[in-house]
């Protein structure tokens, strides 16, 4: 009898090992609630799923498998009664489950699948008890499970909160070629209809020391936000000294002005304003030095619909002397619940105005992620160049992200922004 390699051996154990892995994919962090009656009080927390008091309510479990093959899923349940009944899907191919009162896990089904994001939903079908159940699990097993799986493994000691919120991305604009002190920036967003959902930042204007853009806060609530980084390093803003506090000089009508922390602190300005998908808007910031110490930094703001030009606000930056640098615009989404739908933002026409008073384009930009991204815990980002300028698109759970801090470029504008600077407000 011919004997067997034994390299050739091992390689078959790993193999047989792989593909009977069983993988614990935290609810807390890669389910969401896709359906929500008005009413329900159904939410996915740290621990699981909570509240399910609706048949109308669907979760929806996301990942990404790095194999095609067979994708068993069991769920640890704890059940009030045994009445309940629910329902597991996957691309339209559905179980029923009946639950028993206690703590159970319960084999949901099987399912061919290939390397695309996978959404597995639950719902609910009949029930007698107030709740249909708590999830405090979720396992997955199969021939298209190892350890190439996508997903959100742990909550980085922060509540699955980024993991959740999804990928953000960033565009860096490629100012080299630029010869003089950058005293201005100008760039222009369009969201296309639909790419516009709660708790999204299309960050337009971002410099060294802040950023300038516009947000979803609410269903009837957005905002144009212009916020500067103090140079003392906290999050917590009450803790910054005097002398190192941002200090506003002027703002626009109707601006809000306050402080900010969690992420640095500094000083922050928003206005009200009810921005709409499908629109061209325009940000133009402009930064110099006060004196030796201070640097200046004021934002500007134009909407198609107003026609003019209309002042956020003005900050001065102590310790700080500084032209404009490191010029980027990013995509985040700051809302958990909803990082399974996608936003997506063009950014064109950048021009950057020197000390000298000369105008020049940008034409090329590097795309990158956060770390959500670079760790590979969400493969749902995207961004590059187009027939509209550059782009950022992100969350959804999308397929095929392009390789990060890659360079795209746009042919070059050739009509400079006119713009009356001196009558600015």
């Amino acid at each position: 009898m011919k004997k067997r390699n034994p390299l050739f051996l091992l390689g078959s154990l790993l193999l047989a090992l792989t593909a009977t892995a069983q993988t614990e994919v935290p609810p807390g962090g890669n389910s969401f609630v896709t359906t929500l009656p008005q009413g329900s009080h159904a939410r996915v927390t740290n621990h699981g799923w909570s509240g399910w008091d609706n048949a109308g309510v669907v979760y929806s479990t996301f990942l990404k498998p790095a194999t095609a093959g067979t994708l068993s899923v069991s769920m640890a349940v704890v059940a009030a009664d045994n009445n309940s009944v629910i329902s597991a899907s996957i691309n339209g191919k559905a179980y029923t489950v009946k639950l028993d009162k206690g703590s159970y896990t319960y084999n949901l089904g099987s399912w061919e699948v290939d390397t695309n994001y996978v959404e597995l939903k639950v719902k609910g079908i009949k029930k007698t008890a107030p709740l249909f159940a708590e999830v405090t699990g979720i396992t997955v097993s199969g021939s298209a499970v190892d350890a190439r799986l996508t997903y959100v493994k742990n909550n980085e000691g922060n509540f699955f909160h980024w993991g959740r919120r999804g990928p953000s991305v960033h565009l860096g604009y490629d100012t080299k070629a630029v010869d003089d002190n950058i005293e201005w920036f100008y760039n222009e967003i369009t969201v296309p209809e639909g790419n516009d959902p709660e708790g999204s930042y299309f960050m337009a204007a971002g410099f060294g020391e802040g950023y300038f853009g516009m947000q979803v806060n609410g269903p009837e609530e957005r905002h144009i936000l212009f916020s500067v980084w103090s140079p003392y390093n906290t999050d917590d803003p009450k803790s910054i000294p005097a002398d190192q506090q941002i200090k506003m000089l002027k703002k626009g009508a109707g601006v809000h002005t306050g402080e900010f922390g969690n992420e640095g602190s500094g000083g922050q300005s928003y206005m009200n304003y009810p921005w709409k998908a499908g629109r061209t808007y325009k940000f133009l910031l402009h930064g110099h030095p006060l004196d030796s110490i201070h640097t200046e930094y004021t934002a500007y703001f134009f909407a198609p619909e107003k026609g003019q030009w209309t002042l956020i606000a003005s900050f001065s930056r102590p310790r700080t002397h500084t032209w404009l640098t490191h010029l980027h615009s990013f995509l985040e989404n700051f809302n958990p619940d909803n990082g399974y739908i996608t936003r997506k933002a063009w950014y064109h026409n950048q021009w950057v105005r020197t000390a000298s008073g000369k105008w020049e384009p940008i034409t090329r930009a590097r795309f990158t992620g956060d770390n959500t991204a670079r760790i590979g815990y969400r493969l749902d980002y995207d961004g590059g160049s187009g027939e509209q300028g550059f782009y950022l698109r992100n969350c959804g759970f999308f397929n095929h992200p392009p390789a990060l801090n890659g360079l795209y470029t746009v042919p070059a504008p050739t009509t400079a922004p006119v713009i009356e600077l001196e009558k600015l407000p």
